[in-house]
């Protein structure tokens, strides 16, 4: 983790993009030239700039760095179309989609196969990607004081929401335990990536990690946009009336471990737990079986902790990745959350989205599967 202090920066204004003017008490859509297409056509990022009426802190909330992640673009558009709040002070720069042009194809990557979330700060001079990056870095990261930056997992997987933050930068822990996520892994991100970069430039960024790509899901939108409004009142943005306030989260643990469990064989799998459960060591997670049904390999979990994300394919090679377990710290900690798990109203949203993730796979009891064909 970061031990360095914060820098200190002189941010760009929030109220002038070029000749573009943006107003206390108003909201103005515009759009940023993030590039060329091979046809030579100009590309533009679309934006949102909405400022209070009053002085206060710039949160920027970005979706879609990774061009078919795009929860983060229907929360945005929610946000933009039916904001759940009234915006008092300071101001939102809302982004729906960075990498445009990966949007565009459906594609996690840019056109020239680069991924943007390794590219940042970028260069003026660089490469496609790495001019976009540099685009975002100067306009939007330098108006800001903080940053939500919101993603899913990758194809053909899906992850239990969880906020991820270098827990060493305090701006950071002010979003994460705010946001209202169950869980927070503790890191400062990969190099290159948009929140490391952020963080650096002295704006204090975290993501949200939740669901699938190539999908806009319900209680995932639900979970952002309840977290959004409660970073804004903890950031003193909007005020909430008491009446209007979230239930807490049943829990929120931190965790700086965890791993991906891996087929050893060839196979089609049968899981035997969902996104979001807790599990114990040597817990089976999945049968690998042959077509027709011959138990090839049982795959265990390889500690206790809580299923952070899955794979949402059945057939597997050797070595792919099925079952991302976080590690949790203590057995007294592993008690304590999968008490307050088993304990959690089936009307709890944290609830809900477990329902819901498990929707996306098949869950069956673990059993010996008979080997009864020779």
């Amino acid at each position: 983790m970061s031990n360095s202090p914060v820098p200190k920066r002189e941010k760009r204004p929030i109220g002038e993009w070029g000749k573009t003017r943006v107003k206390p008490g108003s909201r103005k859509r515009m759009r940023l030239a993030a590039g060329q297409s091979f046809t030579g056509i100009d590309v533009s990022m679309p934006l949102m700039v909405w400022r209070g009426k009053e002085e206060g802190p710039v949160l920027g909330i970005t979706g879609a760095v990774h061009g078919d992640e795009i929860n983060g673009t229907g929360a945005i558009r929610r946000l933009i179309q039916d904001p759940p709040f009234k915006l008092k002070r300071g101001a939102l720069i809302l982004v729906p989609v960075v990498n445009v042009m990966g949007f565009e194809r459906h594609s996690r990557y840019t056109p020239d196969r680069r991924d943007l979330n390794r590219t940042f700060p970028g260069s003026s001079k660089g490469s496609l990607t790495g001019r976009l990056a540099h685009l975002i870095q100067e306009e939007v990261i330098g108006r800001c004081d903080y940053l939500l930056d919101l993603h899913t997992a990758a194809v053909r997987r899906t992850n239990f929401p969880n906020v991820r933050a270098d827990m060493e930068d305090p701006g950071c822990v002010k979003l994460a335990e705010s946001f209202g996520a169950e869980i927070i892994v503790d890191s400062e991100g990969p190099d290159g990536s948009l929140r490391r970069e952020a963080c650096k430039a002295g704006c204090p960024t975290v993501i949200l990690e939740a669901g699938e790509v190539w999908k806009v899901e319900p209680s995932v939108q639900e979970l952002t946009l309840r977290g959004i409004t409660q970073v804004m009142s903890k950031l003193g943005m909007i005020d909430v009336k008491k009446s209007e306030e979230a239930e807490p989260t049943p829990h929120q643990i931190i965790v700086s471990r965890s791993s991906w469990v891996r087929a050893g064989v060839g196979g089609f799998l049968q899981f035997h737990v969902a996104p979001g459960e807790t599990v114990k060591k040597d817990q089976p997670l999945s049968t690998n079986t042959g077509l027709l049904g011959r138990t090839l390999e049982t795959i265990l979990s390889p500690f206790e902790g809580i299923i952070l994300g899955m794979t949402t394919m059945p057939a597997v090679s050797p070595g792919d990745p099925i079952v991302h377990v976080a590690r949790l710290q203590s057995r007294k900690e592993f008690r304590s959350l999968e008490k307050s798990v088993d304990g959690m109203e089936d009307s709890n949203l944290e609830n809900q989205l477990r329902d819901h993730l498990a929707t996306n796979i098949t869950v069956e009891d673990h059993q010996l599967i008979d080997d009864l064909l020779e």
